[in-house]
């Protein structure tokens, strides 16, 4: 069984002016949390137990859903603090179970990247981390990366130095169950980024990062205008599938 944890904790300030009063995952989208879409197709990818990394209004996701959404198995790992992507991510680790890989999913973005086909790369090219990646000419708000022509990562953020270079970051990742053994959370309250702080410590310290190239649709919630989009993207993608 794969587990996910879904990164859900952010204070979602941009989005602030359309939903005032809720975490960014609850954004309404036709009606529903956008946090049910995301883990409504993950679920139908075979994931049937998510760790949701929760902080702002922590309260708020764990009234609405409890211990079962659907299928899926729920835990939470709260923050007392902000400890940003990379510090809820550490925390949230100590509630996998024994799988060998687990997913990672920004709270605020839904890609549709098919699992068995991620896995089996992720497995081909025996990487410590797989990134789902996709191609995306307006990529300026997006980590870009560089790879070898076999889809090893060999520098990030590459899209801010070459504008032709259209591969970005799309917030969803394969990983090895003891990628992150020697990291611990502190008490400090210094928070630490995933993409900007973790990733470039395990890619200099030789970790195989790998980029998987995808398809599947995309949308982002982060910013009001993409938020819009969101009702009618997601209700044709229910429609497909």
């Amino acid at each position: 069984m794969t587990s996910a944890i879904i990164l859900a904790g952010g204070l979602g300030t941009r989005l602030r002016s359309e939903v005032p009063d809720l975490p960014k995952p609850m954004a309404p989208v036709n009606e529903r949390p956008f946090l049910s879409w995301l883990m409504d197709y993950w679920i139908r990818q075979g994931v049937r137990h998510f760790i949701l990394s929760i902080g702002y209004k922590s309260h708020t996701i764990q009234d609405y859903y409890g211990s079962r959404y659907r299928q899926a198995e729920l835990d939470y790992s709260v923050e007392e603090i902000p400890r940003g992507t990379g510090g809820g991510l550490l925390l949230a680790l100590r509630q996998l179970q024994n799988e060998e890989a687990f997913l990672v999913l920004n709270g605020d973005t839904f890609f549709a990247v098919k699992l068995d086909a991620l896995r089996e790369f992720h497995e081909r090219t025996q990487a410590d981390v797989t990134m789902a990646l996709l191609d995306m000419a307006d990529n300026d708000r997006y980590g870009g990366v560089s790879m070898k022509p076999d889809g090893s990562i060999v520098s990030l953020d590459a899209s801010r130095a070459d504008p032709e270079n259209r591969r970005v970051n799309g917030g969803a990742y394969l990983m090895k169950r003891d990628l992150f053994e020697g990291y611990t959370v502190g008490d400090s309250q210094q928070k630490c980024s995933l993409e900007g702080d973790l990733f470039p410590a395990l890619l200099n310290s030789g970790k195989h990062m790998a980029g998987y190239l995808s398809s599947g649709m995309f949308i982002d919630i982060g910013i009001p205008e993409d938020y819009m989009r969101a009702a009618e993207l997601l209700a044709n993608k229910r429609e497909k599938d």
